[in-house]
Parts: structure tokens; sequence; C-alpha cells
């Protein structure tokens, strides 16, 4: 049921997607009167599930649900259709259009993909605004990354600034770290004093290669739930809601802390500070053979503040949102041409596993704008058979004055889309092999 849901939210979500990034194509071009012969929703091969003939263009629904396409007369694509060279331009064809005209044809679809996701993101600010982590919703702070630590983070530590300013959503120190430049975060430790924290230049590297992205995670404090009976937590008049702040004399900031301390006693007894209503109170508690004390941990129920914008604040936050996911998307991208960021490749599989398990617009709109977005970018690359392959060959032109060879272009698009062919290949099959092993 899971997969099914993801798998409609994943469709739905890209047939809306490709629908305007191809009509981002279309309009353009029948703006400059150039013949669109073909407009397709997924691809036709090996045939059609719905098309109809309107005018000059042939509107359809392909079987394949893995893309869509406008093939436009008198352009060398992805279709690798070249029997258009063998005549004279037409005056309807692409090829015959100025270099600018053609130019805004072929953005198209980037820009009407960045488009959708600021416009989304505006719309889901407006309708469900945002939930953000503050330091008051943590109030135990952030468990850290042992790599961090080396850097002056302590687990315990609340994060009060980045780069000399105030952050609103704390939980973002961690994409802030590993994507954006960041010299100095402030952080308030578990005892109330405040330090500042020099970032070096590579961190994010640092957090990739250590596998420490999320380095930082709220803390989970050693506050006792439950007491097993009859058991030595149960004899010692241990309560719940106990906190436990040392262990035979060390200071317990987290539940991990206590839960090593208690495995590394090798005595018949431990020493345990426990805090109960202000109150500091000191127990030694005899162990039994299994040297366990019988306790469990409370987790902290951490409830998220809710901000709601009016119209006008949903368009900065969207476009604050389009702008640090696109961002924030580029920063990353470095890591693919690693050893390490090309395992983690995903393909089809991975991005509907971005979806939400249960259905939920807020969830499903969200992911939408994130995908657009991506989608833009990675249609703006410079290879011959994106949209960023034609605008490199546009650019060329306008620059020199000259066309390029038709031959070289053709040949170059041929390329692209193997190359292009072989990333999709690869990157799924890395969905694969997470999925069996």
């Amino acid at each position: 049921m899971i997969f099914l849901i993801k798998a409609i939210q994943f469709l739905l979500s890209l047939a809306i997607i490709v629908f305007l990034h191809e009509l981002g194509h279309f309009i353009p071009a029948k703006f400059f009167k150039t013949k669109v012969e073909k407009f397709y929703l997924f691809f036709d091969w090996p045939y059609s599930l719905v098309k109809k003939k309107i005018g000059e263009t042939v509107y359809g629904i392909g079987i394949v649900p893995l893309g869509g396409y406008v093939k436009i007369a008198g352009m060398i694509d992805e279709s690798m259709d070249t029997e258009h060279l063998e005549k004279e331009p037409e005056p309807w064809e692409y090829r015959s259009k100025p270099a600018w005209q053609r130019l805004i044809i072929i953005s198209g679809g980037i820009i009407v993909n960045l488009i959708l996701g600021f416009a989304i993101y505006m719309m889901v600010a407006l309708v469900w605004g945002k939930t953000v982590l503050t330091n008051e919703n943590l109030p135990a702070g952030f468990e850290v990354a042992e790599v961090m630590k080396s850097y002056g983070f302590n687990d315990g530590d609340k994060i009060l600034k980045v780069n000399g300013d105030d952050i609103e959503n704390v939980i973002d120190i961690n994409k802030f770290l590993f994507l954006r430049d960041i010299n100095s975060v402030t952080v308030e430790r578990y005892n109330g004093i405040k330090e500042n924290i020099s970032i070096p230049e590579n961190i994010g590297t640092i957090m990739f290669e250590n596998g420490a992205i999320n380095a930082f995670a709220p803390l989970v404090p050693a506050v006792i739930d439950s007491i097993v009976p009859d058991s030595p937590a149960y004899n010692a008049s241990l309560a719940k809601g106990d906190k436990i702040i040392k262990v035979n004399g060390n200071d317990i900031i987290k539940w991990q802390d206590f839960t090593e301390l208690v495995k590394l006693n090798t005595s018949s007894n431990i020493s345990v500070e426990i805090e109960r209503g202000g109150d500091v109170i000191s127990k030694l508690i005899p162990l039994n053979e299994d040297k366990k004390i019988g306790v469990s941990v409370l987790l902290p129920k951490i409830v998220p503040t809710k901000i709601e914008y009016s119209f006008f604040e949903s368009i900065n936050e969207g476009y604050q949102m389009a702008y640090w996911t696109l961002t924030d998307y580029i920063g990353q991208f470095k890591y693919v041409f690693t050893k390490k960021g090309a395992s983690q490749l995903g393909g089809f599989g991975a991005i509907g596993s971005l979806f939400p398990a249960t259905w939920n617009w807020k969830g499903f709109w969200e992911t939408t704008a994130l995908i657009s977005i991506i989608l833009a970018f990675m249609n703006a690359l410079p290879i011959p058979a994106l949209d960023g392959g034609h605008a490199m060959f546009l650019f060329y032109e306008m620059l020199t004055g000259r066309k390029p060879n038709d031959k070289i272009v053709g040949y170059a698009q041929m390329l692209g889309f193997f190359l292009l062919i072989a990333l999709v290949l690869f990157a799924n099959g890395n969905d694969l092999y997470r999925w069996l092993f």
C-alpha cells in the first residue's frame, strides 16, 4: 500500500512537472510561429495511450510515464530526425528563426520549472505556513556527531547564531554547514556558557566523507520513563521523571552517556545522582548479577513552532524557498563526482521515495516543487540532448555569428543522448542494488 501511494504521487507529480515543462517550449514556439509537430505527456514508444491531431500538432499521452517531449519542426533533438536537413529551411521551422527566438523557445521549459517551484512554495506557505524548531522546542539542545566534536561542538549545544545572524529553524544547522558558506556558529553550552566556534571552509566535505550529513540531532536527555518492578532502580526508589545527571561522578548529558557508563561499571554498586523537582538526590544502587538498573528512557515530545504567512509574506517566503532549494542543490551537486557520491546517486525509485508514505497534500506539493527545481537545474546543464546543450550551441552562434555545423550538432546530440541513457541506467541500477541488498 505504501508503495502504491508513493507511486501514484510520483506519477501525478511527474505529469504536472513534465506537462508544464513542455508547455514552456510549446507556447513560445507557437508565439514565434514555429510548427510544433507533437506534444506528448510521457513517451509514446512503443505506442500511445491517447493521441489526437489538432491543427498541425499531434497531442498525446505515451505509454512510458518517465518524461515527455514536444517535437518542433526543423530542430535537431533527441529523436535524431535529420531528414529536414536535406531540404531548404522553411519559414515555419525552428532553424529558420533568429537565434534569440530559438533561445527563448529552448529555455522555456527551464523557466517554467523554476516558476512552478516558486509558485508551489508560495502556495504551501500561504495555505499551510511553516513549522520550525527553535531552542525553546529543543530545551536539551543537540546530540552531536563525533566528527563535529573535534571542531568545538559538544552534546547539549544549542545553536544561537550562524555567521552572526539568528537562525530561524535550528535543525537547519545540518544543511547550513553541509551546503553553505559558514565561517562561524555561536552556541550555548548545556551549562549556559555561550561560545563562538570557527568553522573550516571544507566542513561540508568533512561531513560527507564521514557520513555525518545530519551531524546534529535533537538530544534525548537521561530522563526516566518507566521502572521495572523489583529492579535495582525500583528498590532504590527511583521514579518516573527523574533526570539522571551523574553516574559514578561523571556528568550525564544524554541517555546514551548513562547507558554506556552503566555498561562500563565493574562494581556491584553504582553511584547515581538524579534531579527531582529542583532537588539533587544521590543514590548508591546495588546491582543484580545482570548489572542492569531496570529503567527506560522518556522520549521528549518535540512540538515545533508554526509560522503563518499573509499573501504578500508568502510571496517572499516562496521566493526564499525556491532560491535556497536551487542554491543548496547546486551546492551538493559537486559530491556526485566523488566515488561515494556516485554510489548514492538515485533514479526513479529514489525520487519516488521522497513522497510521503501516506497521502499528504502539503508533502506532495513540497516534493513536487523540489523535483521541479531539480529538473530545471539538470536541464540547464550544457550537455547535448538537454535544453542546456541546445542553449550552448545557440550561445556559440550568437557570439561568433556562425551556426555550428548541423552534422556536428547531430553527433553531439547522439553522444549526449547515450550519455543520459547510461546515467539513467546507472542511477536506477543503484536503486535496484539498494533494494536487493
